[in-house]
């Protein structure tokens, strides 16, 4: 019978002996934190305290009372460990490494055969599971040790005193501790190295400054921020060691019976001296920061948006940082134009104060931003004042701006009788006195509520509040009387200004007013802008609205006749482009064009009918139409992005030229040029199309995002999908109209590979051909739709001739075949017409002649009266 001896045991541990010394070692580190845990925590607390200097500052009672703590801590941390020691044996490391092991192979090897020893099958099961044993133990790994002591350290002491150790290492000094045992003594010795100093400069906090221990500064020049606070501790024999300083300022003597101090704190006030005198000697040559106030600036004058919100734009800057601000806003009474209900004095009345908005993140040592706010219910609203704006630092100095004049902004009303309730209203506010006066001037206003207001409800509001005026009036105006007549007077303001109304053509009416107020009234860009959108809501409603009723009255061909001869065709796009053209008069000041192109605009509305186009039958667009209108789309597309083309290649010979301005005028030219242009019939109107869009594309910058190559790469994928719907195949127009689409594609692609390879001129060129070509392919268009019109209406031609005598668009010029403008019996062009080609030829010509402009622009001015 083979079996495993203690030498194979043996054999087996000395192989394991490795992992055995790595567990008993993992062993005793268990059992010295777990012991000494107590102990290392009053060692670092004790050394934690003397390294801040505690006991410097405390008194010897407490110190005393501090060193027994420490002691009987000392001693019960000892007895602590005395009475849970117990080092780790060799067998408990063998017993923890092998109660590691799946099967305990260690005790398995140990063991005997208790019975069926005399059976060889039984004796060879236990040999081959001693083997099994045997491989499992040579795999043992050491087993860590387990230092957690939560369980014995529920409060986390240990941490407590770690983290004091460590902040004491960063904000204390080692030095500190060997100064404990002189206290232990009674201080009745010396100090083996002398007597010591120790010194900070603590910055103010608001600069950001770390602070500078005053032993590891060198002697010389020391440069400190204004405010920094110095703290001196000598150690030592009282004497041995002075401080003197001119810093401060202090100029009280010490009693020469004092004992001396061994503790300074001051602040760093103005230039001088600091030193200590003694051992160790130190002199500084204190050189004072000085914190400068903060500066503030108004960047300009206040944008004011068309509700009156105002944005008031204001830098700040200071080299630690602005804290705060506000704006101070009082009234400018000497600049009041004291006339009607300002005559009075003004009642007393607090300033506004605003604080300013201050950089959520970022520095705020130097910003830029605005101040936003709507005072259109103050009521100093759209008088002068003065506006001031404060900064203030950390330091608690301050900066001011000097007053800047200006009107308070504040929401303008154009409506009449809108503006005056306003102007009752801020009377009032004025003063209490104005109420008799304001209601009387209502009641004048309200004697024909029928003629003044547009609704009955608004009448009798405004005679409501009248009797209320002269109620309180007679009984004595409160102030919160007066405040609430301001509300009700402002709120009747707005619904007098916008209303509420559901007919569209009275909202188009009331829009129209206030546009003509507001021109009058000289209202900012701001302004303009918000009413002409307004505007154009109320005419898009109101063209709705009246599309709506012209197909209810639409009964028969005859009242449709009838009611052509007294009305006037006009497109949306028409109205679009009259209404840009107000805007564009407004903003460049040109008040009276404006006036004028408003008026006509009023005139227009009143007797309109309004087209979509000229409607096929059963009312719907025929093919040919909507190929037509598809093709003068593509025309108007391809203008406009030569013009753009061409105003890039200006700026590339003439970058100091005012950007568009040359291609405005031409923009214009074409535009006058275009409204007398008949000859060409649907080529005239598309190029009016496309100078009046390019010049609305050049103020809304739309396509800016996309490239020139781009765009002309997408018209050219237009004029694909449009070509394979052309109608008039097979006949000899069709075939004409085709063959010059063809034309304008190839041109087009020509031009998309000059864009690519910046051949600016070369792109021009192509793309004048691509929209000659697409003219020609509109007129033969126009021909098969013509041909195929007169064939399907024979022994019609008095219906026909009547339609076209009634056909004309707003301008009073007669609409050709197919949407064009003018015809092939008549040329209806103005006087003025020929008058303005020359002068735009002239012009051409004269710019073609001037040297000094780049060859390339000369070329393609050439090239124009070549082809014109």
């Amino acid at each position: 019978m083979v079996q495993f001896t203690s030498d194979d045991v043996t054999q087996t541990l000395a192989k394991l002996r490795r992992p055995l010394m790595l567990t008993r070692m993992g062993m005793c580190a268990e059992v010295l934190v777990r012991c000494l845990w107590p102990l290392m925590t009053v060692i670092l607390l004790a050394l934690s305290a003397a390294m801040y200097g505690l006991h410097e500052v405390a008194s010897i009672e407490v110190i005393w009372a501090a060193m027994g703590a420490f002691v009987a801590g000392t001693i019960w941390s000892l007895f602590y460990a005395a009475r849970h020691w117990s080092w780790p044996s060799k067998g408990a490391a063998l017993v923890r490494l092998d109660n590691s092991l799946k099967g305990r192979p260690f005790t398995a090897l140990m063991d005997d055969q208790a019975i069926g020893d005399g059976d060889e099958a039984s004796a060879a099961v236990w040999r081959a599971h001693k083997a099994r044993m045997a491989k499992r133990a040579e795999a043992a790994q050491a087993v860590p040790g387990d230092l957690r002591i939560a369980s014995r350290d529920p409060y986390a002491l240990r941490f407590v005193a770690v983290l004091a150790f460590g902040m004491a290492l960063v904000f204390g000094s080692v030095w500190r501790v060997g100064t404990v045992a002189e206290m232990a003594s009674g201080g009745s010795g010396t100090l083996a190295s002398g007597p010591v100093w120790e010194g900070w400069a603590e910055p103010p906090r608001y600069s950001g400054l770390p602070t500078l221990y005053l032993n590891d500064q060198a002697e010389g020049a020391l440069e400190l921020p204004v405010g920094t606070l110095i703290t001196m501790r000598l150690y030592g024999e009282p004497g041995a060691l002075n401080v003197s300083e001119t810093v401060s300022g202090r100029t009280v003597p010490v009693p020469a019976d004092e004992p001396p101090q061994m503790a300074f704190d001051f602040k760093v006030l103005q230039n001088g001296n600091l030193s200590v005198d003694g051992p160790n000697a130190r002199v500084w040559d204190v050189t004072v920061r000085a914190d400068n106030a903060p500066e503030i600036v108004i960047l300009g004058i206040p944008e004011v948006s068309a509700l009156g919100e105002m944005r008031l734009p204001f830098a700040a800057k200071d080299e630690y940082g602005v804290e705060a601000g506000e704006a101070r806003i009082m009234l400018d009474l000497a600049s009041v134009d004291r006339r009607y209900g300002l005559t009075v004095d003004p009642e007393p009345r607090a300033e506004i104060t605003v604080p300013l908005p201050m950089p959520i993140a970022g520095d705020r040592a130097a910003f830029e931003e605005n101040l936003i706010d709507d005072f259109s219910q103050h009521p100093w609203a759209n008088l002068p004042v003065t506006v001031s704006m404060t900064a203030l630092d950390a330091a608690e100095q301050q900066a001011q701006t000097a007053p800047m004049q200006m009107t308070l902004p504040g929401r303008r009303f154009f409506d009449p009788v809108a503006a005056a309730v306003i102007e009752m209203r801020r009377d009032i506010l004025w003063s209490k006195t104005n109420a008799r006066r304001s209601a009387q001037i209502l009641r004048a206003i309200a004697y024909l509520p029928e003629d003044v207001f547009r609704s009955e409800t608004a009448g009798a509001r405004v005679k409501e509040i009248i009797e209320r005026m002269e109620t309180q009036v007679r009984l004595g105006l409160s102030d919160e009387n007066q405040t609430e007549l301001a509300q009700e007077l402002w709120d009747l303001a707005i619904e007098l200004e916008e209303g509420d109304l559901e007919d569209a053509r009275e909202r188009m009416r009331r829009a129209q007013e206030r546009l003509n107020e507001a021109m009058k009234n000289g209202a900012s860009n701001e302004e303009i802008a918000e009413l002409m959108q307004e505007l154009r809501r109320a005419t898009d409603d109101y063209m709705q609205q009246l599309q709506r009723e012209q197909a209810e009255r639409q009964d028969g061909e005859q009242q449709q006749g009838q009611q052509q001869g007294e009305t006037m065709q006009m497109t949306q796009d028409d109205l679009q482009r009259m209404m840009d053209r107000i805007q564009e008069l407004m903003e460049q000041g040109r008040m009276a064009e404006a006036e004028q192109a408003l008026r006509e605009l009023q005139e227009m509305m009143e007797n309109m009918q309004v087209t979509q186009g000229q409607p096929g039958e059963g009312g719907q667009p025929s093919p040919g139409q909507q190929a037509m209108e598809g093709l003068a789309e593509t025309l108007r597309d391809q203008q406009n992005l030569s013009d753009q083309a061409f105003r890039e290649l200006q700026e590339q010979f003439n970058p100091h030229a005012e950007p568009g301005s040359n291609y405005g005028n031409q923009g214009r030219n074409r535009e006058q040029q275009g409204e007398g242009q008949t000859d060409e019939g649907q080529q005239g109107q598309a190029q009016n199309q496309e100078s009046e869009q390019g010049g609305q594309e050049q103020r809304s910058g739309e396509g800016q995002e996309q490239s020139l190559a781009q765009r002309q790469q997408q018209l050219r994928d237009e004029l694909n999908r449009q070509e394979g719907a052309m109608p008039g195949q097979g006949t000899p127009e069709g075939d004409a109209a085709r063959d010059a689409l063809d034309r304008a594609g190839r041109a087009m692609d020509d031009a998309e590979d000059n864009l690519r390879n910046g051949d600016l001129a070369g792109a021009i060129d192509d793309q004048s051909q691509a929209m000659e070509a697409l003219r020609e392919g509109m007129r033969s268009l126009g021909d098969a739709m013509a041909q195929e019109e007169g064939e399907q209406q024979q022994g019609q031609g008095t219906q026909q001739g009547e339609r076209r005598g009634n056909n004309r668009d707003p301008l009073g010029r007669n609409q050709g075949t197919n949407g064009a403008t003018g015809d092939d019996d008549e040329a209806n062009l103005d006087n003025d017409a020929y008058g303005r080609a020359r002068e735009l030829l002239d012009e051409i010509r004269r710019r073609s002649g001037e040297a000094a402009r780049p060859e390339a622009e000369r070329d393609y001015l050439n090239r124009l009266l070549d082809r014109f």
